[in-house]
């Protein structure tokens, strides 16, 4: 059985209805337990002890969270740790936090939780850093093309100390957002099936001139535009129409993004263009941070850099075990079951995307953004900064091997 079955078998309707007793944050934090198949009876046991345990005394604080699409199913898909951070912090303060875990697009999407944890509706959230860019534009210092070259840059910036200053300090101080932690893969072209019939993508060139879905990073536009690869802004809830009639020919996203979203039977190549990030993170509303008593601060950092952790090594495990991204690809993955074929380039293909789009070949490209993000981070150049520190450690570095650092210490 495959991860994220374990769910499947029970109904939606005995779902809701265990949620009708212990409540759905309960039940979804007991679910998020299982490492194997579950029946009804031992998560209504699991959620039952859950429930006891989280409401033995009453919490200082209860936080909404709001996370998007996700639930304790796609969860063990995309590994971006939302429910482990929630259980751990739940543990870490005894109680004295609360979590409300809200997913399945019921109070916020993708597009949203941003807005509305601005607006205090709810505290915490978890989405895409590119689509939450829109409402947050220093988000978009994130997606420089080719800033990035592998997923253990993108966890080695994370952990830096760097990054308080050049990404989170910001963040905080132009859109009151607490950026907490963020699984890290590189996007690519996620092909539809008008491309199944077609030979698996070698060359950049075969990619020219076809039609593709782009988020609300306004970088990623500029890199998609110099790369022929003409965005169009779909709504990620119309994605999969899109890609199943092909009204367009793929969609810039990243692999485990089509296993989660169900998207794998609609997708017939994973082009692993690595263009940008891909950074579906969680972050806080900092007024309530800041509302909080000082060591239940200090948790809150404490249960993200232990999820940050988390999501490092089960998100690279999942991408090989569940999803199917490799090469060659593990039997009973999800891509292989849905014929997904991965389509590495070679090395002088990224080049080439690289010398056709990035900062550092086409700088005229990004002249405006990147004046806008400095100018917002007090003056310094954030591509350069970023692009040294994704380069201080081995090109050929694995994700799971990068050492983890509790940033916010320096």
């Amino acid at each position: 059985m495959g991860v994220g079955d374990k769910l499947s078998r029970i109904s939606r309707r005995d779902l809701f209805k265990l949620a009708g007793q212990y409540g759905m944050s309960s039940t979804l934090l007991a679910a998020g337990t299982f490492g194997g198949a579950m029946s009804i009876g031992n998560l209504a046991r699991a959620a039952e002890s859950t429930y006891e345990r989280r409401f033995s005394k009453p919490a200082k604080h209860t936080l909404k969270f709001g996370a998007s699409g996700f639930n304790a199913r796609n969860l063990l898909i995309e590994r971006m740790g939302a429910l482990e951070f929630a259980r751990d912090l739940e543990a870490r303060t005894d109680g004295e936090i609360r979590i409300e875990f809200i997913g399945d697009n019921q109070i916020c999407g993708q597009t949203s939780c941003v807005e509305k944890t601005q607006l205090g509706i709810v505290d915490i959230y978890a989405a895409s850093t590119q689509n939450s860019a829109g409402a947050a534009p220093y988000l978009n210092v994130l997606d420089y093309a080719y800033m990035f070259p592998t997923r253990a840059s993108q966890y080695h910036f994370l952990y830096s100390p760097e990054s308080q200053r050049i990404l989170r300090d910001p963040l905080e101080e132009r859109h009151g957002l607490k950026f907490l932690f963020s699984h890290c893969e590189l996007r690519g072209l996620q092909l539809g099936l008008k491309w199944e019939d077609q030979p698996t993508v070698t060359k950049l060139e075969q990619l020219f001139g076809t039609k593709n879905r782009v988020t609300g990073t306004q970088l990623g536009r500029i890199a998609m535009e110099a790369l022929n690869l003409n965005p169009v802004p779909v709504a990620w809830e119309e994605t999969l129409d899109g890609l199943r009639q092909g009204l367009i020919d793929g969609a810039e996203t990243w692999a485990s993004a089509v296993a989660y979203a169900g998207m794998t039977p609609v997708v017939s190549q994973s082009v692993d263009l690595k263009f940008f990030c891909g950074t579906e993170h969680t972050s806080m509303s900092s007024k309530v941070f800041n509302g909080l008593e000082e060591y239940l601060q200090d948790a809150v950092m404490e249960s993200a850099y232990w999820a940050q952790v988390h999501v490092q090594g089960a998100n690279e495990a999942a991408l090989v075990n569940t999803v199917g991204f490799s090469d060659p690809q593990l039997p009973e993955t999800m891509f292989v079951k849905d014929n997904v074929r991965c389509a590495f380039l070679p090395d002088s293909e990224i080049k080439m995307a690289e010398e056709m789009c990035s900062p550092e070949f086409q700088p005229q490209l990004w002249e405006q953004w990147r004046e806008r993000l400095n100018n917002w981070a007090g003056g310094i150049d954030t591509y350069q900064e970023i692009y040294n520190i994704a380069r201080e450690i081995p090109a050929d570095m694995r994700a799971e091997n990068v050492e983890p650092r509790r940033w916010w210490k320096g």
